[in-house]
């Protein structure tokens, strides 16, 4: 695990689920915690350089703005994992890929703005890749949760 202290704590729990938004969202978020603004996007950044923080950025339900989006399952080898995954990776349409120990070994998450550009994309993932087993299992219902992952709860 990173070298977290109880700044970083308070600071991560702060902007999983409420980052200001203002034009100097890092100097409101120093105000609350008590620190200058500099050292937050100090930390800020240490935090991502040691991969704490994937992305800092906004979520939207894609169908709200016009999108679909599908979870998929691949059957990949492993000695082609790496290649399938960075194949994958450079659709912007992908926003999750995991590795599970499974016969069933590589699930992502797809979103666009048609099930049609979807299933486009895995034809040509499969024809580039040479991995057939790519099944594409779309949402029929969404049981949306807030994800906060509370840092105070970890030992120090």
């Amino acid at each position: 695990m990173a070298d977290i202290d109880d700044i970083d704590r308070t600071l991560l729990n702060r902007i999983q689920s409420d980052f200001p938004l203002v034009e100097r969202p890092f100097a409101a978020i120093g105000q609350a915690l008590g620190i200058p603004e500099a050292e937050v996007i100090t930390r800020v950044q240490r935090l991502k350089h040691e991969e704490v923080i994937r992305r800092i950025g906004g979520n939207f339900v894609p169908d709200k703005v016009g999108f679909v989006s599908t979870l998929c399952a691949a059957e990949v080898p492993a000695d082609r994992i790496e290649d399938f995954a960075r194949v994958v990776n450079r659709y912007g349409g992908v926003t999750h890929n995991y590795l599970r120990d499974h016969q069933v070994n590589v699930w992502f998450t797809f979103i666009a703005p048609s099930m049609d550009e979807i299933e486009t994309h895995l034809a040509a993932i499969r024809r580039e890749t040479g991995v057939a087993d790519i099944h594409n299992l779309p949402a029929t219902q969404v049981f949306k949760i807030r994800a906060q992952f509370d840092l105070d709860l970890l030992d120090n």
